[in-house]
């Protein structure tokens, strides 16, 4: 790669990020920051925060979690309850030159690493930091969930309970903002030479959403609350389909054309149209597909019941459907998607195993840069606190004794 493609696919090299964090936003925020190019150091107490050893884990009790969104980072530790460990971090957070001065986190109400109090030793600081709530209390991903309406239409149509989803959607939308957030306040930063204080809630990240989304605003204007439709696809025609092996399909008709695709592969369109005189329905509408999608389901049940996953994959690929088999994840981990996909490639991850590890999403100029292994809790402490800050080594073994012994 020449150093024109490797700065394209890097485009935050000479940015120094410093993460205090745990758990998913933040060091998802972190690792997105880190493979776009930044260096990302990552600051936990002693012995690890509160997600080092959070499931999914290894036969051997290592996180799979925690390796999985530390990826690229360094990794220091530190006494973060004396006064000496805070100070060693404020000045590696607001060191650095015109590189440094960033600090990400979503431990709050902690004044030694404050905007106030880091903003005073270095004035174009950018701080981020992570809320549960606008108003400074806590909350999860799960907690957010269940406040802002989604687990009450999420699940079959006759479910009385509330069903959260589980992926932590909040957290990881929130991350990306995170990462977003910091990346444009560097851009201010380098035209401005002004610093930030960001404030991002993750109750405010599902809010946003909701009302962008329009489920809040179709309570405020229509005053009503959307349906549990169960896997239907509100306002659309889609939902699944079991073949007779089991093979179970997520088929989805947008327009008037993919509905005609369907009518046409399950043989129903003389049924289908007469129902259309029979309801006085016009089903090249989107509107009246999804107003009758029961009905329209029992008709298109019968052709997926009489042929197997091979055959309506096979019939469903010679169509504009939008369609896909639903997989566990371990057929997810077997499959070219993965397995030859750019994204993925071979990492030697210590602790973990050898495994194909995704790296960023996105392809810059047509390239994936590939995943790097997370490192071990603190491996860069000496290095990182000597070279950014110019503390010694005997002085950084002295500090770590005298923190083990309190």
């Amino acid at each position: 790669m020449s150093e024109d493609q490797q700065s394209a696919t890097q485009p935050l090299a000479g940015v120094r990020v410093v993460e205090i964090s745990s758990f998913v936003a933040a060091p998802l925020a972190g690792m997105t920051l880190s493979q776009l190019g930044a260096e990302v150091i990552r600051v936990d107490p002693l012995g690890g925060a509160a997600d080092v050893h959070r499931w999914p884990l290894t036969d051997d009790g290592a996180s799979i979690y925690w390796t999985g969104l530390n990826k690229g980072k360094h990794s220091v530790t530190a006494d973060l309850r004396s006064p000496e460990g805070q100070q060693l971090i404020s000045r590696l957070i607001t060191a650095g030159g015109p590189a440094g001065g960033i600090l990400l986190t979503n431990v709050s109400g902690r004044d030694w690493h404050s905007h106030a109090a880091l903003s005073a030793l270095r004035p174009d600081l950018i701080h981020l930091e992570i809320l549960g709530r606008a108003d400074g209390s806590t909350a999860v991903d799960y907690t957010v969930n269940a406040a802002t309406g989604f687990p009450l239409v999420t699940g079959p149509a006759d479910h009385a309970e509330p069903v959260n989803h589980v992926v932590p959607v909040w957290d990881l939308l929130c991350g990306l903002y995170a990462a977003l957030a910091i990346t444009a306040a560097v851009r201010h930063r380098d035209a401005t030479g002004e610093g930030s204080r960001i404030s991002l809630p993750l109750e405010d990240v599902a809010l946003a959403t909701a009302g962008n989304l329009g489920f809040l605003t179709e309570a405020m204007v229509c005053e009503r609350t959307r349906p549990r439709l169960g896997n239907a696809v509100y306002g659309q025609f889609g939902g699944h389909f079991t073949g007779a092996d089991g093979a179970t399909f997520m088929v989805v008709a947008l327009t008037a054309r993919h509905f005609r695709d369907l009518t046409e592969l399950t043989e129903t369109g003389q049924v289908v149209d007469a129902l259309a005189d029979a309801l006085a329905a016009n089903f090249a509408d989107e509107g009246d597909r999804y107003r009758h999608r029961e009905v329209l389901t029992g008709l298109f049940t019968p052709w997926f019941r009489a042929h197997t996953g091979a055959q309506i994959a096979a019939g469903l690929a010679g169509t504009s459907l939008m369609w896909e088999r639903y997989r566990t994840f371990g057929e997810v981990a077997a499959d070219p998607k993965v397995t030859a996909n750019p994204l993925f490639s071979p990492l030697d991850q210590p602790g973990i195993g050898t495994y194909l590890a995704p790296g960023a999403p996105v392809s810059i100029n047509g390239t994936h840069l590939p995943a790097r292994i997370a490192p071990a809790l603190g491996q860069h402490t000496t290095a990182v606190l000597r070279d950014l800050i110019g503390l010694s080594t005997p002085s950084i073994t002295e500090s770590r004794k005298a923190a083990a012994d309190i």
